[in-house]
């Protein structure tokens, strides 16, 4: 198994903090947002390789970053070649140049890393070693939260029958978060997604798509799951976590 971070994204509403540092490397309770991110992938066994995708614009942050760190996984930086919101990958388009620049011909997990989450991503892979299809994880939310996020609908089996991005009227109370699951026999399906036109943002988009065409199950899990998009969540994880840690 493979592991992708996908760090390309310009977070512009944490400007001026982010205009020329990556978010996913801001400081809460003194260790870096992405370092709580790969203490959970490094407990997971079969990952053998992490990729972390990231623009022109914080490359050089993430290679200083990962040659420091000497994880005991290896850890290469790609730099998507991309210099400000308006060109781009977006996230799937980053899945998929990470795939093709890496040669992935593996199961891929996939994390957003402006997530702070405190279940271990070890219980999801063993809940996906079960299904042996395309994963992702869920939890129960408001109303309110829901319309914001991505809202899967579920039959008893935790199969999605239906998914839909920030719906006015949700259809279930699972909201879906960024951490994903592929199989090595459903990563070809991406560049499929792509090349048909879809949007390459969202990286909910390429769930509606999958479970249309094939199983695909969503993981419930227990905990927190902090998404820092804003300086009012981060100033709220800082405080969380100067506090436990």
């Amino acid at each position: 198994m493979k592991c992708i971070l996908l760090c390309a994204g310009y977070a512009t509403r944490l400007f001026p903090l982010t205009e020329n540092f990556p978010k996913a490397l801001l400081k809460v309770g003194n260790r870096s947002i992405i370092d709580y991110t790969l203490d959970k992938v490094n407990e997971i066994e079969e990952i053998d390789e992490i990729f972390l995708v990231t623009n022109d614009k914080y490359a050089s942050h993430f290679e200083k970053w990962a040659k420091e760190k000497n994880n005991k996984k290896s850890i290469k930086v790609f730099n998507d070649g991309t210099i400000s919101n308006d060109d781009r990958l977006g996230a799937i388009g980053d899945i998929q140049f990470t795939i093709e620049k890496a040669g992935i011909d593996d199961d891929i997990l996939v994390l957003a890393t402006d997530n702070l989450f405190d279940f271990k991503l070890l219980d999801f892979n063993e809940f996906y070693k079960t299904k042996n299809a395309p994963c992702v994880c869920v939890r129960k939310e408001d109303v309110e939260s829901l319309r914001r996020l991505g809202v899967a609908l579920l039959d008893s089996n935790m199969k999605i029958l239906d998914f839909e991005e920030k719906p006015a009227n949700p259809k279930s109370n699972y909201a879906v978060y960024a951490e994903y699951i592929y199989p090595r026999n459903v990563v070809p399906m991406i560049k499929q997604y792509l090349d048909e036109g879809n949007s390459c943002d969202a990286p909910g988009n390429l769930v509606a798509y999958l479970h249309d065409k094939i199983p695909t199950y969503a993981f419930e899990f227990e905990g927190e799951c902090h998404d820092i998009g804003t300086h009012e969540a981060l100033s709220k994880v800082n405080e969380m976590y100067s506090n436990n840690f």
